[in-house]
């Protein structure tokens, strides 16, 4: 093969790995706070009737 061919084989191979290699340092880690459950009041009946 001429050089010209195997110095972009060899470009490629090299931009592939540093690709590679980069995304598997890049790990973000998202802390989401729950959020506080509440109770919606329900009807019981003793104060507010059917008007």
């Amino acid at each position: 093969m001429s050089n010209s061919i195997k110095s972009l084989l060899a470009l490629g191979l090299v931009a592939m790995l540093a690709a590679c290699a980069q995304q598997a340092e890049e790990e973000e880690y998202v802390v989401v706070e729950p959020e506080p459950i509440s109770v919606e009041p329900v009807s019981t009946g003793k104060y507010g009737g059917k008007y």
